[in-house]
């Protein structure tokens, strides 16, 4: 189900997508196309494998069948110098930033650009400024440790690395689990100013229906191993299936203003 407009052509295009762990099969024939500029938002129950999904799309698991296509190239069939300029259009957020403990806040930020291009020491470090300040960070922050933050501050560092190289598509892997409501709302605004401002493309793992209600063009649903329904979040509100409705319909739903 998918009530969008034609876009033209998707720059990523996953097709017969299959990933198991020994035994058990997290993903079988999932299909799933993105397109540019657009805000799509990955839900489903625990263990459906959404995070499973998002790494197999940049690399990090190959799937044992199917395909995965980013701008028409498949990341695991790419030689090093390929997969690395493909590597430098998409920028990732992890759970929690995963930030290296051991390094400040600039310091994380220039690791893509150390390990991507060939810059001065001064001109990282206002790079590395630049960054900061675009996420909402005090000037103060890089030079801290990521011990030395709160957990938002540690996901707005890690969303500063993430578009270090001014990336075109962002990946974000539950930006606002274990933010309070505040601190959420917030980091949904960010995320929306961003993507605005930056032309960017955003592949947003979440369970946030607030995040999904505020930030996202469309939502593709995980559930029996494969992608269920594809649209809007009201194709979302009319489609017929248990979890969906649970999910959409439920008590969290109408906190959050959906289908009321």
């Amino acid at each position: 189900m998918d009530r969008v407009a034609d876009r033209g052509e998707p720059i990523i295009s996953v097709r017969g997508l299959c990933n198991a762990f020994g035994s058990q099969i997290v993903h079988d024939n999932l299909d799933l196309d993105v397109y540019a500029g657009e805000i799509i938002g990955i839900v489903g129950g625990s263990g459906t494998g959404k995070s499973v999904l998002l790494k197999s799309i940049i690399g990090l698991i190959k799937p044992i069948a199917g395909e995965v296509r980013m701008y028409g190239l498949d990341p695991h069939e790419l030689d090093p110098e390929k997969a690395m300029e493909l590597d430098c259009r998409w920028g990732v957020l992890f759970q929690d930033g995963a930030l290296f403990t051991s390094l400040n806040v600039a310091e994380n930020i220039q690791v893509p650009l150390r390990e991507h291009a060939v810059l001065s020491d001064l001109l990282m470090d206002e790079l590395a400024a630049l960054k900061i300040r675009m996420v909402g960070l005090p000037e103060i922050s890089a030079t801290k440790l990521p011990g030395e933050l709160s957990g938002g501050m540690r996901k707005r560092a890690g969303l500063a690395r993430a578009i270090a190289l001014d990336p075109d598509i962002l990946f974000l892997d539950e930006p606002t689990a274990g933010l309070d409501p505040i601190g959420a709302a917030a980091f949904d605004t960010l995320i929306k100013q961003l993507q605005q401002s930056l032309g960017l493309t955003v592949f947003l793992v979440t369970h946030d229906l607030d995040t999904l209600h505020s930030v996202c063009d469309r939502i593709a649903v995980l559930a029996d191993q494969r992608v269920l329904a594809v649209g809007t979040l009201e194709d979302m509100l009319e489609f017929d299936h248990p979890w969906v409705r649970e999910y959409f319909h439920g008590p969290r739903s109408r906190a959050a203003g959906i289908g009321v």
